[in-house]
Parts: C-alpha cells; structure tokens; sequence
C-alpha cells in the first residue's frame, strides 16, 4: 500500500469555492506547527508538495492535493485536504472568529471527507485542545466517516514514552516525518478509514 503520484490542486477559502471532486478526501486537521504539511509531503513521498509557513497559524486557505494510492491490485485516487492549523494564528480577533465558523462550515457540510486525520504532537498527546477537537469531531461525524488520530514526530521520544501514548490512545498511529516511521502504517489505515476496510 503506497501512494504512487501527488499533485496540488487548488486552495480555497471555504466550502462555498471549494469545487466537488467526485472523488472521497481525507481532511487533515491539527494544531499549528504540528507538522501538517511534514506529514502529507511524508506520506506522498513529494517534498515541497505541501507549503509549511514559519510563522504558525499563517496558512489560512484550504489546499486540495489529489493522490494515487496503490493498493496492490488498482491504483486508486483520493484527495488530501489540508486545512488550516488552530490556535497560535497571529490574527484579529474577528478574522479568528470568522476563519473559526468558515472551518466549522466546511467540516460539517463537505460531503466527500471520508476520513479526518487528527494530527497530535506525541510530545504533548494530552493537550486540551487535541481533546477538544476530538469531542468537536464526535459531535458530527457520519456512519460513513472515520476519525484517526495520527501522533507526529514521534522520532523525539524514547520507548517508555511512545508507550505512555498508546496507553493513552491504544489505536495511536506514531509517525516521524524526518525519519520515514510509520508513514506505511499510516498510508494504510487512511485507505482502510475510507473504504472502510477493517
């Protein structure tokens, strides 16, 4: 199970001039500076695919990524959607408000996502606002969706520590970007979450 071929597609602002792909998307969520873009350049095997800002909570559009999964049998296509981090966002407080009810919108109205990877620092896998997020999700999320938690940058904790988190969260997903760890792994419980393979 791997991802053959990424290209980006477009950004948008939101739901409204976002354009329906026909195709399922996996929608990847985290805190800024959790190393989304890390993650998704990791997964494609593309550097520089997806844009990381040095500023975090910068990045307030939403990026459409189309990828070829192969399974072993087709090569299927999917769409990676990467939205904006949450919190640290050098903004107004309106311009807050306002990028806050827009994601709200879209999460809970875009037909297509199939799967919404959470992303976690496995540094602080217990932060409120990961839990937060985690509750948010649970309040909409369809028969027809799945939620992963994928804990990133795992390659900065020792033994004990990766097993604190899988105590925490038995069904963790411990990625390294920089190290290439558990990107299969995570690849394959993507395509799973989506067509639903158990």
């Amino acid at each position: 199970m791997r991802i053959v071929s990424a290209k980006f597609l477009l950004s948008a602002q939101g739901i409204d001039d976002s354009p329906e792909f026909g195709i399922s998307e996996v929608a990847f969520l985290g805190r800024s500076n959790v190393g989304k873009s890390s993650i998704i350049n990791a997964l494609t095997n593309h550097n520089g695919l997806a844009k990381s800002s040095s500023t975090p909570g910068k990045t307030q559009l939403i990026n459409y990524f189309e990828v070829i999964v192969d399974n072993g049998i087709e090569k299927v296509p999917l769409i990676f959607v990467d939205l904006p981090g949450f919190g640290y966002a050098k903004v107004s407080k309106s311009m807050h408000s306002a990028w806050q009810k827009n994601l709200d919108k879209y999460l809970r109205q875009r037909i297509n996502i199939k799967a919404f990877v959470h992303l976690i620092d496995s540094r602080h896998a217990s932060l409120e606002r990961d839990e937060n997020l985690t509750l948010y999700l649970n309040e909409f999320v369809r028969a027809d969706q799945s939620v992963l938690n994928i804990y990133t940058k795992s390659d900065k904790l020792n033994q004990s520590q990766k097993s604190a988190v899988l105590k925490i969260d038995p069904a963790a997903i411990l990625v390294s970007s920089s190290k290439k760890t558990g990107i299969e792994k995570a690849t394959k419980a993507i395509y799973n979450a989506v067509f639903g393979v158990k």
